[in-house]
C-alpha cells in the first residue's frame, strides 16, 4: 500500500489530483462569475450613477442585514436603507417592500427596518413588511407569490447585488439592482467566500424552485 508521499510522486496520481482540484475550483466559481457577467446591465452603482438616472420601479425591495440588542439597524442594513429612502424620495419607486428575519420576538428586522425609513421620512403607507424574509431566495419567492410584486428595484450591498437580481428574476419579477450606498468600505473577505457557496446554493435552488419556509395568505404591496 502506498503512503501519501508515495501518491505524490506517482505523476499520474499527481495530475488526476490537479484535475480534480481544477474541477471543484470552476465548479465553485462559474455560478459567481456567471452571475455577475449575466447581471451587469441591471446593476446600478449609485457611487457612480446619479439617483435620477436610475429606472423607475414600482417596489424597492430592501433585504435584511441584521438588527442589535437595542433594534437599531447594522451599518449595512442601515445604507440599504437610506438607499432605498433616496430612491423613494426621487420618485425612482413608490412603495418600499422591508424583507427580513422576524424568527423570534426579540429579532424582528422588517419593524426596525420600516421604523428607520419613517424617520427618514417615509409614510407608513407607503411601506410593507415581510417578517419571513429568513434569506435571499425566500425574500424573492415572497416578494412575488405573497406580495404580487411584478417589478422592482433590489437595494442590498454590490457583492450581494448579483445573486438577489438572479434570483428575483428567475421567481417572475422584472428587476433592476442599486448598491447600497455607505461611507465606507462594503464588503469584505469573508462575505464575498460566502457569496461563493451561496451562489453555488441558489443555482439549486432555482432548478428545484422549493417554497420558501413560510408562504401564507396574500398581502399585495398596494
Amino acid at each position: 500500500m502506498q503512503t501519501a508521499k508515495g501518491l505524490w510522486g506517482n505523476k499520474r496520481f499527481r495530475l488526476l489530483a490537479g484535475g480534480v482540484v481544477l474541477v471543484l475550483v470552476v465548479v465553485l466559481l462559474a455560478p459567481t462569475f456567471y452571475t455577475f457577467i449575466s447581471t451587469r446591465g441591471n446593476r446600478y452603482n449609485l457611487d457612480h450613477v446619479a439617483v435620477q438616472d436610475v429606472p423607475k420601479r414600482r417596489v424597492a425591495i430592501v433585504f435584511g442585514a441584521g438588527i442589535y440588542e437595542n433594534r437599531a439597524p447594522t451599518p449595512y442594513l442601515r445604507w440599504r436603507i437610506e438607499t432605498a429612502v433616496k430612491l423613494y424620495k426621487a420618485g425612482r419607486v413608490q412603495k418600499i417592500l422591508m424583507s427580513g428575519d422576524n424568527s423570534t420576538v426579540e429579532h424582528n428586522e422588517p419593524f426596525v427596518m420600516s421604523n428607520y425609513a419613517k424617520k427618514l421620512g417615509v409614510p407608513d403607507k407607503d411601506l410593507a413588511e415581510d417578517y419571513a424574509g429568513f434569506n435571499t431566495y425566500d425574500t424573492c419567492y415572497r416578494a412575488w407569490a405573497v406580495f404580487e410584486v411584478r417589478d422592482a428595484i433590489l437595494v442590498t450591498q454590490g457583492y450581494h447585488l448579483p445573486r438577489a437580481v438572479v434570483t428575483c428574476q428567475r421567481q417572475g419579477i422584472n428587476v433592476i439592482g442599486a448598491a447600497a450606498q455607505s461611507d465606507q468600505r462594503d464588503w469584505a473577505a469573508t462575505y464575498l467566500l460566502r457569496e461563493l457557496f451561496s451562489t453555488d446554493k441558489m443555482v439549486v435552488q432555482n432548478i428545484v424552485n422549493p417554497g420558501p419556509k413560510y408562504l401564507g395568505p396574500k398581502e399585495p404591496v398596494k
